[in-house]
């Protein structure tokens, strides 16, 4: 966002991803942002309750109320302002191919590859887990990569309902066909429908899985758990979160994460690694008539990006 730009009130003007400029993703400079924004309005792999094919729509007329001032935002406890400088693009949305899903997989994984090469952090709003598959594809050049997932649900599955694409399933098919992804750390687990193969078979593998009762028990513990000095895909499903807190999405789950250990749990994630892509899925905002959780999850994503930049400003 240049400096001086002007920012509209939330309800006026094109909506995009905090007020950026729009740049079609296949318009893109090569490394000309610092982070980018793409919307992936694909849920035809849920098994449940859909519509998080509206997310993206959603968070980009929420993230107004969160708009990057040309001085960034100012944070009261420190005296400083966050996100200063920041050059951010909203580059649209993938459009998928409906049923067809292996070329809508195609055509994720080809947006994704030119986010990757037009900005320092892509940032994905889906859509539904199940392409985070497809977007993990993009970083198949990474040697060493690590996942770290914060869910209710551990999306591992083998194939649910004779399916292997579903948004059950992306962690499961992104380990087998990347043969750099080195480990996954999974935060937020809850639930009385738990795969116990899926369970077993990520815990062979030697992933890291934290229940939500863990994480509110001992945040600053549960923090230790993620891999530090990594080079880190950062998934967050919103329904990490409490049911109460953010009702809007397909299979919420009581008894999870409050809004402030989710923000503090992405913050440790930037601070402690180097974070390469980062996603936010599941996020079903017409199950949700007040608005709370498009506007919680525009929120978690202004402060998200703001961590990455101190954090990028530590690391030099």
């Amino acid at each position: 966002m240049s400096a001086g730009r002007h920012t509209e009130l939330p309800f006026t003007g094109p909506a995009t991803f905090f007020k950026a400029p729009y740049v079609p993703v296949g318009a893109l400079a090569p490394a000309g942002y610092d982070a980018a924004l793409l919307g992936v309005p694909f849920d035809f792999a849920v098994g449940f309750r859909p519509g998080a094919r509206f997310a993206p729509a959603a968070v980009r007329a929420a993230s107004g109320r969160y708009a990057l001032p040309a001085e960034g935002f100012y944070d009261q406890e420190t005296d400083t302002f966050r996100l200063a400088g920041a050059r951010l693009v909203d580059a649209g949305d993938v459009d998928p191919a409906q049923l067809e899903t292996a070329v809508s997989h195609d055509r994720i994984t080809a947006a994704a590859r030119a986010l990757r090469a037009a900005a320092r952090l892509p940032v994905f709003v889906g859509g539904d887990h199940s392409v985070s598959y497809p977007l993990l594809r993009a970083f198949d050049d990474v040697s060493e990569l690590h996942v770290v997932q914060l869910d209710a649900h551990l999306d591992y599955s083998e194939a649910r309902n004779a399916t292997r694409f579903a948004n059950s399933s992306p962690f499961r098919r992104a380990v087998e066909a990347l043969p750099g992804l080195q480990h996954i750390t999974v935060l937020g687990l809850r639930g009385v429908r738990a795969d116990a193969e899926a369970f077993r078979a990520a815990r062979a593998r030697g992933h890291e899985l934290v229940s939500a009762r863990a994480v509110r028990a001992g945040l600053a513990e549960a923090i230790e758990k993620l891999p530090r000095g990594a080079t880190v895909y950062l998934s967050v499903d919103v329904d990490a979160l409490d049911a109460a807190e953010l009702p809007g999405t397909g299979s919420p789950e009581p008894e999870g994460l409050g809004y402030g250990e989710l923000r503090d749990l992405v913050a440790a994630t930037f601070a402690r690694n180097r974070v390469v892509g980062m996603d936010l899925m599941e996020l079903a905002p017409e199950l949700d008539p007040t608005g709370r959780s498009a506007l919680l999850a525009a929120r978690l994503l202004a402060e998200a990006l703001a961590a990455w930049w101190e954090a990028r400003g530590r690391a030099g």
